[in-house]
């Protein structure tokens, strides 16, 4: 793919958009960077917050724990962090550099400041309103769709800035609707590196260093090193479980960052760290780790752009079939071996549903990692899943809508459901 062409283009801007760090996982940390926004706007340490929160903002916030907090969960202290001691500038890294001072005063902080929490009355899937006020004063910072898309800044009613919330592509933003299966393999295979090195090589370093910190210590369910002590040491499972330790580590409060993907810390490490275990394990040359990772990367994204950003379909699945993608090419250099194995890895996982944020999402990871890998290996040994076999139809893109509209449609209702038994309706 030349350089100059429109798509190759797309390509690069949409991994500068979406490889990037977030320290802590991505929706409390989208809670607390509206928080410190809100604080900016007032000008003040408020003395009382209300949030509010579309459903599934409040169904990851609930059961995951909040970097840079002393353990605590939920809205409250995403809420209380980012007003106390967020960076406002920082974006997903908003509380990526709190002070030791500002976490000893937050026990203190919360238990004097009013934080109220509610249901946001939005039918936008990603909704973040935080109202803050101190004496008379008042501000609020609205974020929707994205989680660092703000459209509304205002203060004692006036609007400092507002933008039209829009569900189609926004002004400047890459062409996502372009992507299709054989133009990122085209794009992946010619692609000059030095346009892409940056990201990858921060994506490495970073994804790495987690899933150490996972394997290391105590985190959650520890499903990284129950893998390990369980199954041994073959490159299938530490495929798997380096992947899980690192949602280990994220989901229970470790304080290192991630480059997501997607949006997801849990989807950036399920994207990456699984090709660069079998990276190791094959020998492989940078350049190779390179194009493996752009395959990866990219199919996840094409996969999640049809779905959305949250949905009641679990984000690990997609990034476990982008894994298996990189895999593939790793091994055998082919292209069919790609798409075979992509379809075969949404066959056999379609349907596992998110319930939040919390320690079993390592687990959800492990089972995603599994199904891409077992995808190829089916591909390898002369087997694979046809059109008409459940929702398998003939032809990658194909099978890609058929699962965007499990996700998108499918699964509404039961993203109500879920969200209401985990908010105890």
């Amino acid at each position: 793919m030349e350089k100059n062409n429109k798509i190759y283009q797309a390509y690069v801007e949409i991994l500068k958009r979406e490889l990037v760090p977030a320290m802590g996982c991505t929706e409390p940390i989208a809670i607390a960077y509206c928080a410190a926004k809100a604080r900016e706007a007032l000008g003040a340490l408020p003395d009382k917050i209300t949030v509010a929160a579309s459903g599934n903002i409040i169904k990851n916030v609930k059961s995951v724990i909040v970097p840079n907090t002393e353990g605590r969960k939920g809205i409250e202290a995403a809420a209380a962090i980012g007003v106390l001691a967020g960076d406002a500038n920082a974006e997903l890294e908003v509380i990526a550099r709190v002070k030791p001072e500002d976490k000893a005063q937050l026990s203190q902080y919360m238990e004097t400041t009013d934080i109220q929490v509610e249901a946001a009355q939005s039918e936008h899937v990603l909704d973040i309103i935080v109202t803050v006020s101190k004496g008379t004063d008042t501000a609020q910072v609205q974020v929707v769709n994205e989680h660092t898309n703000i459209v509304k800044i205002c203060k004692n009613g006036q609007i400092i800035l507002e933008k039209e919330i829009i569900d189609t592509a926004e002004p400047g933003k890459p062409d996502y609707e372009c992507m299709t299966i054989e133009d990122i393999y085209d794009f992946a295979m010619t692609c000059d590196l030095a346009d892409v090195q940056e990201l990858l090589d921060r994506q490495i370093a970073y994804n790495t260093a987690i899933s150490d910190e996972g394997l290391k210590n105590d985190y959650g369910a520890n499903i990284g090193k129950t893998l390990l002590k369980a199954y041994g040491n073959d490159i299938h499972i530490r495929a798997r479980a380096r992947a899980a330790a690192g949602s280990d580590a994220r989901m229970n409060g470790c304080e290192m960052p991630v480059v997501i993907n997607s949006g997801s810390g849990n989807q950036g490490m399920t994207v990456s760290l699984p090709v660069i275990e079998y990276a190791k394990e094959l020998g492989s040359s940078q350049e190779e780790l390179y194009r493996a990772l752009l395959l990866s990367n990219l199919v996840t994204l094409h996969e999640k752009e049809g779905i959305g950003r949250l949905s009641a379909y679990c984000g690990a699945i997609s990034a476990g079939a982008g894994a298996g993608a990189g895999i593939a090419w790793l091994c055998s250099k082919d292209y069919e071996s790609v798409i075979h194995t992509i379809v075969n890895a949404l066959a056999i996982t379609s349907g596992i549903v998110c319930d939040g944020a919390k320690a079993s999402c390592a687990a959800k990871i492990s089972a995603a990692v599994d199904a891409g890998i077992m995808g190829f290996e089916m591909y390898r040994n002369g087997q694979q899943f046809y059109g008409g076999d459940g929702l398998v139809l003939k032809g990658v893109e194909n099978t890609i809508r058929n699962i965007s509209r499990l996700g998108r449609i499918g699964m509404k209702e039961t993203d109500k459901e879920i969200i209401k038994m985990m908010i105890g309706q």
